[in-house]
Formats: structure tokens, sequence, C-alpha cells
């Protein structure tokens, strides 16, 4: 369930109107901003942004960068971006320049299905001329490279049918690829867990349990390390509760000191129409405090305000 789900009817022109208002002159009216922006959803969100340069001849998107600063301009052009594009621009991000960020990698690729994964692929290379894998295979290595470019074909199969003898050989594979020997037969685990559907995967790990005498995930963290380990581990994640998932990529980023603000905007921004309600109720079983509560305590300002905004609420 979602926290922004938009209004029934609203005027494109007057929206717009109002955003250069809360922009022109002498100051900004960030909260004009934020009330507009958190009222809309993403595809009414584009309808202003079209009307804006129609009415008004300017783009909405530079006028926004040019009066606000910060994660709060991060978060606003973040729900400003049509949601296949927020998530092409956020791989990029990850691989452009020093340095990687494997965990916006392994987050996306593991937790968009396969038509979500097919419009990244589509427009990823219409907006940088060459392909998600190529700049994968180019800015990663080994089995974890393997195992994204394995999930960057969007090739799961995503029916429901569960063939049990197939189930206790698979676990079997797990098992024998895995806790039974000396070393790890890791492309066992990619090919198993990058491709076959949900429902066959909670069997093979039901099963796993009664085999290994313990959990598929403590057998990954035993046998694997780093980021194959990660990458793996989110894929287990997000195919036994997806909410949950976010929920610990949300508490995670904001825990200790510091906070990732690349995980804290993109879950926030991502998941605000599709399960943030969902997400929200499962950090609250998991960590005993509101996912609201936590982000109050850790932004302040108009980043705080916006972000409570897509959190849609105190639990």
């Amino acid at each position: 369930m979602a926290t922004i789900k938009g209004v029934s009817s609203f005027s494109a022109e007057q929206e717009a109107q109002a955003l250069r208002k809360a922009m022109k002159g002498f100051g900004t009216d960030e909260d004009a901003i934020i009330e507009i922006l958190t009222k809309l959803n993403v595809s009414q969100r584009q309808q202003v942004l079209i009307t804006y340069k129609s009415s008004i001849g300017r783009d909405l998107i530079d006028d926004l960068k040019s009066e606000l600063s910060g994660n709060f301009e991060r978060v606003i052009v973040g729900m400003m971006t049509p949601t296949t594009m927020y998530d092409v621009h956020e791989l990029r991000r990850a691989m452009k320049g020093g340095g990687t960020d494997e965990g916006c990698l392994i987050e996306i690729l593991a937790s968009r299905t396969n038509e979500e994964i097919r419009r990244i692929n589509e427009n990823y290379k219409l907006q940088y001329g060459r392909t998600l894998e190529e700049d994968i295979v180019s800015d990663t290595s080994s089995m974890f490279r393997r195992v994204l470019v394995s999930l960057a074909t969007g090739n799961r199969d995503e029916g429901m049918y569960v063939d049990d003898a197939l189930a206790q050989q698979d676990a079997q594979c797990l098992y024998e690829a895995g806790e039974k020997k000396w070393g790890t037969d890791e492309v066992q685990f990619m090919a198993i867990l990058c491709t076959r559907n949900r429902c066959h995967l909670l069997r093979v790990f039901d099963l796993y349990r009664g085999i290994a005498d313990k959990d598929i995930t403590d057998s990954i963290k035993s046998e694997m390390s780093g980021d194959l380990e990660d990458a793996l581990l989110a894929v287990v994640k997000c195919m036994r509760n997806k909410p949950a998932y976010f929920a610990e990529r949300l508490y995670k980023s904001m825990k200790g000191l510091g906070t990732d603000d690349n995980t804290l905007i993109r879950v926030m921004v991502s998941r605000s129409e599709i399960d943030m309600l969902d997400i929200r109720r499962e950090f609250l079983t998991m960590y005993g405090k509101s996912l609201y509560s936590f982000i109050k305590g850790d932004c302040s300002g108009d980043y705080r305000k916006v972000l409570l905004r897509l959190c849609g609420g105190e639990d």
C-alpha cells in the first residue's frame, strides 16, 4: 500500500502557477513546494512538468534545482523523475566516477520485477548510449558481476507453479554446493536463486532448512562474503518479504553515526507509491520504533519535512 496516492481531480495549470509563485522573486516557499508535490503522484507531477513548460516557458526541474539545495533538492528532483528513469539515474550514479555503490546496484536489481527491469534496460540504453549490462561488466568483477548480470536480464520465472520434486532437488543442490563441501559452488546458488519463481524458492528454503538444519541465509553468510553475500541475501530477503527488506535498508541507512542519504532518499522516493505502508508496518515490527520517529530523529529542516510526508504518518 502506498502513502502517496495523488488527488482525484487537479489542475496541472494551477499547480504549475503555484510552483512558479513559490519560487519567483526573493526567497523560496519550500513549504508550498512540499505541499504541492507530495499531494500529487508521479504521473500527475509529469503533467505539471509539461504544463509548467508550456504555460511559463521555463523548465521546472531547472527552476527547482536553482532554488533548492542539498538532500532536500535531491528528494524533490527524485519525486519529479518518472519511476523508471529514477532507477536508471540511480544505477548510473552507482557506477560512474571513482568507486561503486554496490548497495544501490543490489537493491534495485534484486527488488524490481521483470517488467520493471525490462523498462530500466530500455531507458538506460536510450539515456546513455550503452547497455546497463556493459556498465555492470566494466564496473564489477568475478561472481558478484555474474549475479548482477543475471538479475539485470529480468528473466526470473514469475509463475506460481511449484514442482515439488524440483524444489527437493534444488534444496539438495544448494546444500551440496555449500554446507556439504569444502569451498562453495557459487554458480549453483546463482542459478537457483536468480531464476526460480518466488513460490518455488519459498518451498526450497523450507526444504533446505530440513536438510541443512539451518536457514539458507545463515548458509549464505557462512559460505560467501562481501558483495556476493550481500547480493544473494538481498535476493532471498526480497523473495520472502520485500517490504521487510526495504525496512532493513532504511534502518541501516539511519542507525548509528551519520546517515546514508543515498539509500534513505532512494527508498523513500521509489517506494512511496508502491508499498510504503507495508514498509512502515514491517519497520515497527522489526525495530520497535516507527519509521516516522526514526526519520524525525535523523534528519532536519525541509529534508526532514518532505521525507515525513513521503513516510505518510506516525505509527
